[in-house]
């Protein structure tokens, strides 16, 4: 059996012993763009890529660095390579765990150019929680027990058709990568 998947970009792509070269933001677009939130249990489609940006433009209404911007763009990238297991049981998978973190600092340094540092990781995850917090107040009605945040931003939760999601994201992308 192969130790590779092949990506949208066709590249032959090893998850457990990745290449820099092989990290294509073209690639994550794509299939982030595809992947469900909630693990598809929200009533209408709403992409990883979607969370993804909206939690971006939520960074940038904070003020947050370009840098904390494109972190939280691409804090689910490690998705696009190895897919997602529910909050609930991932956190019993220490072995997933440990592959997901390397796989995902991997991308933020061939992207960064660096580790984020433990304060941009807090804001990263602060962001990530807020955007999943609202998330399920809009599609289920239902709130966390995680911190109630207000959002800053205005994300508009609704399917949007999975090429605008994946060019919305290579474009906030490009414009952050550029300035950091």
């Amino acid at each position: 059996m192969s130790d590779c998947i092949t990506t949208f970009s066709k590249v032959r792509f090893t998850p457990l012993n990745p290449k820099k070269e092989d990290i294509l933001v073209d690639d994550i677009a794509h299939a982030l763009s595809l992947m469900t939130r909630a693990n598809g249990h929200f009533p209408e489609f709403y992409s990883v890529a979607q969370h993804s940006i909206f939690c971006c433009e939520e960074a940038l209404v904070r003020g947050y660095s370009n840098r904390v911007a494109l972190a939280c763009l691409l804090h689910d990238a490690s998705e696009a390579y190895m897919a997602d297991i529910i909050r609930p049981v991932k956190k019993h998978l220490s072995e997933y765990l440990e592959i997901e973190e390397k796989l995902q600092t991997f991308i933020y340094r061939n992207f960064l150019g660096e580790d984020l540092s433990d304060e941009e990781l807090k804001l990263v995850s602060f962001i990530d929680n807020a955007m999943l917090y609202n998330e399920f107040i809009h599609y289920m009605d239902e709130e966390l027990n995680i911190d109630k945040v207000e959002l800053l931003s205005s994300p508009d939760f609704k399917f949007t058709n999975f090429k605008e999601v994946e060019d919305k994201f290579k474009e906030l992308f490009y414009k952050l990568v550029d300035n950091i």
